[in-house]
């Protein structure tokens, strides 16, 4: 039987007299990763800050796992098990990688003291397992802005991960990176998920990438959801090759 994980029913917003949002309901199973597509605009990118805190819709609810967290502050939501990953890594950059590990593990904890090593944070053995689990352990000791874009991407996935989440939510994953790498990393990130036994959502304008590691998907446009469906049945689709796939322009 099939796990509903995050639940979204008729979420609604708009700016302006942009409409970001406008009656979207969708479920998130357990264990799969689903793929948001859609053209630039069509708010792909609302609906994660939604899911996580950052916007509150003018209507509708978010649930995950049965509760309610549609009101609740981004710390509240991610202590829940939802985190996210940024299209651009969030990472200080003068401190070392496992430094950035070290933080996130304390700010989770809630038990953070500009008084205390972080060298003694009892969460140091599990940060260098999460950074072996994504390719990165041998940077552990470089400060981050020595970093190239692809080793940022998976040490951003390894700070989500050490929130301990249930479900992640990614904007594009592997943005700005080359075109060489994106697959082996992407392949890294899938790998890491499955083995933490963590559900993905994440946006992505790579239809190589979709059809790759995608188990189902659900197709944007102006703040509705043309299709959601497996896809081999989505991305052939005569109207979203003319609305989404034809003429996405990111």
């Amino acid at each position: 039987m099939t796990t509903t994980l995050l639940e979204t029913r008729d979420l609604s917003i708009a700016f302006g007299g942009v409409v970001a949002a406008s009656g979207i309901s969708l479920d998130v199973h357990e264990g799969e990763n689903l793929a948001i597509i859609g053209p630039n605009g069509a708010g792909k990118t609302t609906f994660l800050n939604i899911c996580t805190g950052w916007l509150r819709p003018a209507s509708g609810t978010v649930r995950f796992e049965g509760r309610e967290i549609t009101a609740l502050a981004p710390r509240a939501i991610s202590r829940m098990g939802i985190a996210r990953a940024f299209q651009i890594p969030q990472l200080f950059s003068d401190n070392t990688v496992l430094e950035n590990m070290l933080l996130a593990a304390a700010a989770q904890a809630s038990r953070w003291s500009p008084f205390q090593r972080l060298a003694d944070i009892p969460e140091r053995g599990e940060m260098l397992e999460l950074l072996r689990l994504v390719g990165c352990a041998e940077v552990a000791g470089e400060p981050a802005r020595h970093l190239p874009e692809g080793q940022r991407k998976l040490i951003d996935i390894a700070l989500a991960l050490a929130l301990r989440p249930r479900l992640l939510l990614m904007d594009e994953p592997t943005a700005g990176v080359a075109s060489a790498e994106k697959f082996a990393i992407m392949d890294m990130i899938v790998a890491a998920l499955r083995e933490r036994k963590v559900t993905s959502v994440f946006v992505e304008h790579d239809m190589e990438m979709v059809t790759r590691y995608a188990h189902r998907v659900a197709v944007w446009t102006t703040g509705r959801i043309l299709r959601d469906g497996p896809p081999a049945d989505v991305l052939s689709d005569p109207e979203v090759i003319r609305t989404v796939i034809g003429g996405d322009d990111a």
